[in-house]
């Protein structure tokens, strides 16, 4: 256990440095999520959590859990340009009024050309109403995640929400994605019930060349996957919206990463070139 959380905090490290995040800022989160996660999903039968308890399951000193027990949770609240703007990428996608036959996002006029024609205009009013559609657009065209052409259509640069520029919704992108990842896992290593999909194809030895061939195949095949998730999505979604039992969530995601063979310059010997597993299913 030690020495996959060893691998996973280098990346980390790494970005927290890069930001200017210090270690005792980490440490304070640390505490705060040991604390939460205590209080929250380790309780007693029949008795009280104290801060006594807390600080023996934890290693928090108590009067850090009495003060971080009184602060506010302060809750990670994805921009507005994000929600609103995730939303309308995958009704564009899941339509087939807004795709060709094979899927692919159409470049949409700003307004409709004739009654009941597809526009971003009218994607934009689906979605809501309490937001100009020019004014996203400006927003999308500053992320990098739209475009106009020389028709004056829009058009998206890419088949998801990702945008090119925009700290904060990156960032954000970065704690959800991350966490339910990590949460996956850690399901499947905790053995809590059926295990959860979490797996890779991983191979070391390759040249440049390969990596580039690779990284190209996993964006083709990647996204083809996604496309198709998201139609199936969005089509339950219209299904449950209101039912009283509509209360989970899901994330399907995918991540491709090349380097160095050495792993982030850990041990040299920790992986064999050459080796490789194919469709492992990792703490299940």
């Amino acid at each position: 256990m030690i020495s996959a959380l060893r691998r996973l905090l280098r990346p980390l490290a790494r970005l927290l440095i890069a930001k200017g995040v210090g270690l005792a800022a980490l440490m304070e989160l640390l505490k705060e999520a040991y604390v939460d996660v205590a209080l929250n999903e380790f309780p007693v039968d029949g008795k009280k959590q104290t801060d006594s308890r807390v600080s023996l399951l934890t290693g928090v000193h108590r009067k850090d859990v009495k003060r971080l027990r009184e602060r506010p949770t302060e809750k990670m609240a994805a921009p507005r340009s994000i929600g609103l703007g995730a939303q309308i990428v995958s009704r564009w996608l899941g339509s087939k009024d807004t795709t060709d036959r094979k899927g692919q996002p159409l470049a949409l006029p700003r307004k409709a050309e004739s009654r009941n024609a597809p526009s971003f205009d009218s994607l934009v009013s689906d979605v809501s109403k309490d937001v100009r559609p020019r004014a996203l657009l400006d927003e999308w065209v500053r992320l990098g995640v739209a475009r106009l052409d020389d028709e004056g259509r829009v058009v998206l640069n890419r088949l998801a929400f990702v945008p090119e520029k925009g700290f904060e919704e990156k960032a954000f992108y970065f704690g959800r994605n991350i966490h339910d990842h990590l949460a996956a896992t850690a399901h499947n290593l905790l053995e809590e019930g059926n295990p959860k999909l979490e797996r890779s194809v991983h191979y070391t030895g390759l040249t440049d060349e390969s990596a580039a061939e690779l990284a190209q195949a996993a964006e083709r095949t990647g996204m083809k996957a996604l496309l198709e998730m998201n139609r199936l999505a969005l089509e339950l979604a219209e299904k449950d919206k209101g039912g009283a039992t509509s209360t989970r969530r899901i994330n399907f995601g995918l991540y491709f990463f090349d380097g160095a063979a050495n792993f982030n310059n850990l041990r040299p010997d920790s992986e064999a070139p050459g080796e490789h597993v194919s469709e492992k299913e990792s703490g299940s």
